[in-house]
């Protein structure tokens, strides 16, 4: 027998748990299902999250698996491989996991998240998350006052040089792959209000001395002192599952994220999306935030399903 869930929750991350909580202390049979791959991964500490700050992300999902079990939700460490409507009710899905396991579920949440691609420039990967940044909410204040470097990417990268001049004065902005004319005459004039340095030519690669980050070094040969580069990584939304349901999608700079409404709902009944899954930008206080609203929603719709099945009986 395939077993039945009130909902499954793909994704366990800080959305994922936070509604995870929600749903078991409502009493609903919950499963969530993780791959183990949060986003956050290379960080040492995840900062600006009230009460958590600087806590390492780590023991932060660490602590809110203790906490979902306490209203006995499981947590099965796996991959959801495929999501279909059906099953033992018409408004069920199938839900397919990686090891050949499947369950029912009457509810989803999709917290899956996205991935983090990197510029292909020698060093920026392995030293991502520590001296090569690129959220200054995040990490902005751990590294106040250093030199940084901001690689460019994209004229968008224009805006990320103006962010972290907050936090340093001695800020250089490497163009890269951004041609000399395509900032506009608005950039330059901010950038040189900003006090940001333009630097033009492509970077070549990073000086690492005693494991730590010096300098950039661009391809005519010459090396500029920094200790913090900021970079813009290129977001890839975990989707899949979403387009596989038929959820209607919509594309911006950073992606291709679903339409949902203030709660997460998803344009397929019964799928809700929170945390980075629904956009670049949610942070874990925010994703915590979205998973506790679309558990709140689903508990709702939940009762109001079955109070309607009980009066058609």
């Amino acid at each position: 027998m395939t077993e039945q869930y009130s909902v499954v929750v793909v994704g366990g991350g800080a959305a994922g748990l936070s509604a995870a909580l929600v749903l078991g202390r409502a009493r609903h049979r919950t499963l969530v299902v993780d791959a183990g791959e949060p986003r956050n991964a290379p960080a040492a500490h995840m900062q600006g999250y009230l009460t958590r700050d600087g806590m390492p992300p780590a023991e932060f999902l660490a602590i809110g698996r203790e906490e979902i079990a306490r209203y006995g939700v499981e947590f099965a460490r796996g991959r959801v491989v495929e999501v279909a409507k059906g099953g033992a009710e018409e408004e069920d899905f199938l839900v397919g996991l990686a090891d050949g396991r499947s369950v029912r579920a009457r509810r989803l949440v999709v917290a899956t998240g996205l991935k983090d691609e990197l510029p292909a420039v020698p060093g920026v990967a392995e030293r991502f998350g520590r001296d090569v940044l690129h959220c200054p909410f995040c990490h902005g204040w751990e590294v106040r006052d250093q030199p940084f470097g901001v690689l460019g990417t994209s004229p968008n990268s224009v805006h990320q040089a103006l962010m972290v001049s907050q936090w340093s004065k001695d800020v250089r902005f490497f163009l890269h792959t951004v041609a000399e004319e395509e900032l506009s005459d608005d950039d330059l004039r901010r950038l040189a209000a900003a006090g940001v340095d333009v630097v033009p030519g492509e970077v070549a690669g990073l000086v690492v001395e005693d494991d730590r980050l010096t300098g950039v070094r661009l391809t005519d040969g010459t090396t500029h002192a920094r200790s913090v580069l900021f970079v813009a990584p290129h977001a890839v939304p975990r989707n899949g599952l979403l387009e596989q349901l038929g959820a209607e999608l919509h594309e911006t700079p950073f992606g291709s994220y679903p339409v949902v409404d203030p709660t997460g709902l998803t344009t397929v009944p019964g799928v809700w999306a929170a945390g980075n899954a629904i956009g670049f930008a949610e942070q874990v206080v925010h994703a915590a935030s979205g998973g506790y609203r679309a558990a709140s929603a689903i508990v709702g719709d939940l009762l109001m399903s079955d109070l309607d099945a009980a009066v058609r009986v």
